[in-house]
């Protein structure tokens, strides 16, 4: 009986309080039945705009907004190439920056040896990527471990504890550690074709993993106890990314062959002697990485924390320049017979059916009835344009005074339209390439100055740290 009244007082309780519902907000910026007459005015049910939405609801954006004079005339002529060949697929991954890489790397040997056909294993290189970001990630937390939970860096990190992207220091770090195989030495598997899952379920374990040392740490467990708790750690995900994608060689037998397909010479490497053996230049100190971003000061040199793909690597370091800058360079490199890893905004502005990047394939404006107005910094600014997807630049038409028309990209998509190479105008050059990487040997006595500086350190969270994908 005590325990009914004790009850039935705390209902009383409850009910005797009034329940303060949340007032709206009274400065006058919500949508009030005479603004909503306004904005509804600016929509008009006539014959064409009926027309416009008709088709819009049955159709493909892209496809009404063609720009249909824009597809004339195509020339696919280029005045300056690259010896390049075989197309390559990514598939259903992020590891279009290994596959560029590679695919630079590919030509370079296949034109200093003579090679008929080569291509490099991309799962070889991908386990030791995504074992050294593991690595990567547990000793950032591990040397957060003072921070806060909710520190701006911490929770950085737990949010990207793992992904399958990346950029050039990638390429660099990973080949110059690990060399690298032949494809026929480790094929591809469905996990390495389509990562997703592998991703996902690494980067639960990952997390988890960085919850239990942030606790040790607070705990009071000293460091050398992390870390000796952080290879056990990585012992995981190594046997995880071994069941998916198999176990990396330490050697393998591999023959050369000539055109004809005849046995030339058969031997056992390392996979560090093979890369020395076949190609062998310094990937981290022969090429400059370069930036177009006019968000911020040219002619500086910036460094992006936490930008790299080991813990004992580099980070994303780049010099900042006008497009034109970057033009001259790369014009230089391709008439020196050598292929460019670049990345841009590949998402904008592609015609997949032609292969065609131009930001005049689209006409949205028209079709709409509006503008979209917004240049280059203010889409960075915006969030509305990055560095997405990276490939190999082989090609350049110049006119007769050595202006750039258009360029030619090696992409990573499988053997599709200008068998697989994307045509890319000068002007999408302008509007949405962002990253490219030269040999040193080609770039400017004004870039090679801008290198000596101090670099201007950016955080993780900087809107060009997104990996290509």
């Amino acid at each position: 009986m005590k325990r009914r009244i004790l009850f039935a007082s705390a209902m009383a309780m409850m009910m005797a309080v009034p329940v303060v519902a949340k007032s709206p907000s009274t400065n006058g910026g919500g949508l009030s039945a005479e603004t909503l007459v306004k904005i509804r005015s600016a929509y008009e049910p006539t014959a064409a705009n009926k027309a416009i939405h008709n088709a819009i609801a049955g159709s493909d954006i892209n496809v009404l907004a063609t720009n249909a004079d824009n597809k004339n005339n195509l020339d696919t002529h280029f005045s300056h190439r690259v010896p390049s060949k075989g197309i390559t697929d990514q598939k259903q991954s992020g590891r279009c920056w290994l596959f560029t890489g590679l695919n630079v790397l590919r030509a370079q040997m296949m034109n200093a040896h003579d090679l008929p056909k080569l291509e490099l294993s991309q799962s070889y290189n991908f386990f030791w990527d995504q074992l050294e970001k593991a690595n990567l990630f547990l000793q950032g937390i591990i040397d957060t471990a003072s921070l806060p939970e909710d520190d701006r860096k911490v929770d950085w990190l737990f949010a990207n504890a793992l992904n399958d992207g990346g950029q050039y220091t990638g390429v660099a770090d990973i080949i110059m550690k690990y060399g690298v195989v032949p494809i026929e030495v480790m094929g591809e598997t469905a996990s390495s074709m389509n990562t997703s899952r592998m991703r996902q379920l690494l980067s639960w374990r990952l997390r988890e993993d960085g919850l239990t040392l942030r606790r040790m740490a607070a705990e009071g467990v000293g460091k050398k106890q992390l870390e000796n708790r952080k290879v056990e750690m990585l012992g995981e995900v190594y046997r995880m990314l071994a069941l998916n994608l198999g176990e990396p060689p330490t050697e393998f037998t591999w023959t050369r062959r000539d055109k004809e397909g005849n046995a030339v010479d058969t031997r056992t490497y390392t996979p560090q002697e093979f890369y020395q053996t076949y190609a062998g230049n310094d990937l981290k100190g022969d090429y400059v990485m370069f930036m177009n971003d006019p968000t911020r000061e040219y002619g500086r040199l910036y460094e992006i924390e936490f930008d790299r793909h080991m813990h004992d690597g580099y980070n994303w370091t780049y010099v900042n320049l006008p497009a034109d800058e970057l033009k001259k360079m790369a014009i230089a490199s391709i008439k020196g017979n050598e292929a460019m890893y670049m990345s841009g905004d590949v998402g904008k502005f592609y015609d997949r059916e032609r292969g065609v990047l131009d930001p005049d394939n689209y006409d949205y404006g028209s079709l709409f009835g509006t503008t979209f107005g917004m240049d280059k910094a203010d889409r960075i600014r915006t969030h509305s344009s990055g560095s997405t997807h990276a490939m190999t630049l082989v090609a350049v038409d110049l006119d007769g005074d050595g202006t750039p028309k258009k360029w030619l990209l090696e992409n990573s998509y499988g053997n599709k339209a200008n068998e697989g190479h994307l045509i890319m105008t000068d002007k999408w050059f302008d509007e949405y390439l962002f990253r490219l990487v030269v040999n040193r040997k080609y770039i400017t006595p004004e870039a090679e100055k801008i290198l000596k500086q101090q670099p201007v350190l950016l955080p993780p969270w900087d809107p060009m740290f997104a990996p290509e994908e």
